[in-house]
């Protein structure tokens, strides 16, 4: 029997439904019940496209309003103390609190929560950080001794009952207690997080039964940190735990994804669990073991689609790596995406812009559903019914392997030929910022942003306009001079040191340079959810990369020749273009990214022949791609980190090279983020509370530093106060000389007013830090 499932489906609807809805919440212009409203249409409507794919099953429990593992806080009641709940107030609204902070003044509810209004640090959102290696960001749960848990939400069982009454066959979505616990964060020193798991397991019991009463057969638990390198205690809690799960009258479907289970395989395959999902593409090392290992009566699932990158399966290819696992494993076969779909878009139907021949080499969420039925059906002896789909599978992988627009000659010898030297700047840092401070001879506690402000309503229609044709180019060119002359007469007013153009004309960090570049494709939408209502469009990067002309020097340059402060270049760097891109696969991410650098090198170089002296390149992205083992760590970080230099060392020693990266966990690659040698990194540090910051001054970062001040993912606006508290942290931490000013990230999602007052509040911290601390100016 082979059958089919999916971990996971998109969230946001086909034409981003969910977005818009929330958004509208958020907003004040619909209420919770018309926002549970539209929840409940997208997930009937996901799975009935599940149902017309003709999955055994309909996932039910992936579903969120910002995000799974904040609905697992919910669940599993352990709502942090700080947020001052009472409990009376509406389940969203605590959601949304901790999702989004809670500005001074308002509440989580409509009545009085008795919060304490004096208490700061209550009002913080969650701290948010990448899920896994990918670009979507996930609520860090908080645990502190004193932590409880109960069973405290309905959602997940609601949900349930939503799908049984429209005749769907349910497999519930659950991430697993481990992989809950390890995945938050402790808030006292003193204990770990992994002592609560006593306390966590009899909640997980109570809503297995639970969903066991509701008829619910296959309960999907998510462990992906069985793909992680685990301390003993945590891989010895496995067995005990899953013992316990296992009494509870449904069958266990234990599934890991994004990584190899290495020396994690026997475990996995000796748990007491009815079936077990394994990654059959980014752990295709560990097939042998598991069909060897996994007892015959369990179901073995295999992620044999790609649910992590949007090219087309290559069917035969898929087959015969099924065929013998059939045969060695001898039991039931489920055949799945390698992980949740959540990370594709939701379907090519919406693409009828992209060209044949490139959208015949691509599959979408939708698509990647049918891919299943057709290698269910030929392992079912039924090829002849899905012959056209075989038929249509081969030419697709032909065309794109012997496709001209793939390989180019030039691309290649420019990376061949490359000096020995071309990742070096000419000089060391302390040389290099001599020459900077002469140069630009900045106070001490400079003040800027990271790039972006807000991407109003004007300039979102100004630049559809012009891409529908009913704006000329000098006609849009005028809107975004008017717009960055904007954005440059306020950073004046409001006193900030170094400079930036607000990249008005910017869609996004990534699709704005892959829109310039040969080897990118574009698609009208190919939206992915990074968090909350944020979406992406990640770029397809189909060919050979290379830059035909300069993308960001005359925006720039127009900026600077506004003010007498300097204006700082906006880049990407080429490991966040390659993190957030979906990538090709026939050939190694090195390559690509060492292309994506020399690129992005030509773009600095102009910009420094241009007059620009601060070039920023961003790199947010770089911890991310770390390999989830630590065994791949060595090598990842020596490309990575070369691809970067090589981006940023044809420049002149007076010239500062910036990068910025945020919502990663540094200390354990500092050595690495010091080898790529910027004049001056920023990083967030507001929702940690300075927590991140104190690896950089264990470890004496070298160079210079930007810790953010404020959080720029919540529409709360920080006090002066609190901003001086975090940078007389940070000042404990580093010397105040080689301390920077600035915000958490960009400030495109926000609206002006708060975006004055932030930094409004922001310099003036700045300011009182200097003289408290006796800094020069």
């Amino acid at each position: 029997m082979v059958r089919t499932h999916t971990l996971g489906f998109p969230r946001m609807g086909a034409h981003r439904e969910l977005k818009f809805a929330l958004e509208k919440h958020w907003r004040g212009e619909i209420g919770a019940a018309a926002l549970e409203a539209v929840g409940a249409e997208l997930r009937a409507r996901h799975w009935s496209v599940q149902q017309a794919a003709a999955l055994d099953a309909v996932a039910v429990g992936d579903f969120a309003f910002y995000d799974h593992v904040a609905n697992h806080i919910q669940l599993l009641g352990c709502e942090p103390a700080r947020f001052g709940f009472t409990g009376e107030e509406p389940e969203l609204n605590r959601y949304f609190a901790m999702a989004r902070g809670i500005d001074a003044g308002d509440h989580a509810h409509d009545s009085d929560c008795g919060c304490d209004e004096n208490n700061a640090s209550g009002r913080f959102a969650l701290e948010m950080t990448k899920w896994f290696d990918t670009n979507y960001h996930y609520m860090v749960p908080e645990f502190r001794a004193d932590t409880e848990f109960r069973l405290a939400s309905q959602r997940l069982f609601d949900e349930v009952a939503q799908a049984t009454l429209a005749g769907h066959k349910v497999k519930a979505v659950l991430l697993g207690p481990l992989s809950f616990l390890w995945l938050g964060k402790e808030k006292e020193a003193g204990f770990d997080r992994f002592n609560l798991l006593e306390r966590l397991l009899p909640v997980y019991e109570q809503i297995l039964h639970r969903l066991r009463m509701q008829g619910v057969e296959w309960v999907q638990i998510d462990e992906p940190i069985l793909g992680l390198d685990l301390p003993d205690a945590w891989r010895h809690a496995f067995e005990p735990t899953y013992w316990r799960l296992a009494r509870g009258g449904v069958k266990l479907l234990l599934a890991t994804y994004f990584s190899p289970l290495a020396d994690n395989l026997r475990l996995a395959c000796q748990l007491p669990v009815a079936g077990l999902h394994v990654d059959a593409l980014r752990a295709a090392e560990d097939l042998v073991g598991v069909a060897d290992w996994l007892p015959s009566h369990k179901v073995l699932s295999l992620g044999i689609v790609d649910g992590r990158n949007i090219w087309r399966t290559d069917l035969d290819a898929a087959l015969a790596r099924l065929r013998p696992l059939v045969a060695k494993h001898g039991g039931e076969l489920w055949l799945a995406p390698s992980c949740s779909l959540l990370h594709l878009p939701y379907s090519l139907q919406a693409e009828a812009g992209l060209d044949a021949e490139l959208k015949s080499w691509l599959a979408f969420a939708v698509e990647k559903l049918s891919e299943l039925r057709v290698l269910q059906a030929v392992l079912h002896g039924k090829e002849s019914s899905v012959d056209a789909e075989l038929l249509d599978s081969r030419s697709a992988v032909a065309s794109r392997r012997g496709s001209p627009r793939v390989n180019r000659a030039a691309v290649a010898a420019r990376l061949a030929d490359a000096e020995p030297r071309a990742d070096q700047r000419g000089s060391g840092f302390a040389a290099r910022q001599q020459l900077q401070r002469r140069r630009f001879a900045l106070p001490s506690l400079p003040t800027t942003t990271i790039g972006s402000f807000p991407q109003t309503a004007d300039i979102r229609a100004a630049r559809a306009a012009f891409k529908r044709g009913q704006l000329d180019e000098a006609q849009y060119r005028a809107k975004m001079q008017a717009e960055i002359t904007l954005a440059v007469r306020k950073q004046e007013a409001l006193g900030l040191d170094v400079l930036v153009h607000g990249e008005a004309e910017r869609n996004d960090m990534v699709e704005y340079f892959g829109e310039q570049l040969d080897g990118f494709a574009f698609t009208a939408n190919g939206w992915v959810q990074s968090y909350g209502s944020r979406c992406v469009k990640p770029p397809l990067i189909y060919g050979d990369v290379a830059r035909p002309r300069a993308m960001t020097v005359d925006w720039t340059v127009y900026a600077q020749s506004l003010t007498r402060k300097p204006m700082k270049g906006m880049l990407t760097g080429p490991i966040t273009i390659l993190q957030w891109s979906f990538v090709r696969d026939d050939q190694a991410r090195s390559t690509t990214a060492r292309q994506i650098a020399w690129a992005i090198r030509d773009e600095v170089v102009d910009l420094e022949r241009a007059g620009i002296g601060i070039i920023q390149i961003d790199e947010p992205a770089i911890r991310e791609g770390l390999p989830l083992r630590h065994a791949g760590w060595k090598p990842y970080l020596a490309w990575a980190t070369e691809a970067f230099r090589i981006s940023a060392s044809g420049v002149r020693d007076e010239t500062q090279i910036h990068t910025h990266m945020c919502y990663s966990e540094f200390n354990d690659i500092l050595p690495e983020i010091a080898a790529m040698d910027a004049d001056v990194i920023t990083i967030e540090t507001s929702r940690s509370d300075m927590e991140l910051l104190q690896g950089f001054g264990d470890f004496k970062y070298p160079n210079e530093i930007g810790p953010g001040v404020y959080d720029i993912h919540s529409p709360r606006v920080p006090t002066v106060q609190q901003m001086v508290a975090l940078l007389e942290k940070a000042a404990h931490v580093i010397a105040p000389g080689q301390l920077w000013v600035n915000p958490d990230c960009g400030l495109k999602t926000r609206g002006w007013p708060e975006t004055e007052q932030a930094l409004a509040n922001m310099v003036q911290a700045a300011k009182a830090v200097r003289a408290t601390l006796a800094v020069p100016t």
